[in-house]
């Protein structure tokens, strides 16, 4: 598998930076690739945007993310997934400012663009 092989969106279930590993949100993953290959990042849950950077090798993606919160403070933290194929990855992430006694956890499903077609 390859970088490139990642480009694309994925469906998105996730846990909080908290003790239970209850699913706690939904979304959109979006990856695409910058002129050097590295990975650019966007997560759409609900309505909150977050953005991210980082690379892959060996089956493992990195990326350093970030977002304005509501009261305005830009929240940073990072996300390691292992590329289980090309179409799933599982992760878990840790913001600066969560609770570090926990990490969230990321499960990603790749959307097959045909299928918003029909």
């Amino acid at each position: 598998m390859t970088v490139h092989d990642l480009a694309g969106s994925y469906s998105v279930q996730g846990s909080n930076q908290v003790e239970s590993d209850e699913i706690t949100y939904q979304g959109i993953l979006t990856l695409s690739l910058d002129e050097n290959n590295r990975i650019i990042a966007e997560w759409i849950i609900d309505d909150h945007v977050q953005h991210g950077t980082g690379f892959y090798k060996n089956e493992i993606l990195v990326i350093n993310f970030n977002y304005e919160s509501e009261d305005e403070m830009i929240y940073k933290g990072v996300a390691v997934y292992h590329c289980i194929n090309k179409n799933a990855l599982d992760g878990f992430w840790s913001e600066k400012h969560g609770n570090p006694l926990y990490l969230g956890s990321e499960y990603c499903v790749k959307i097959n663009t045909s299928e918003f077609l029909n």
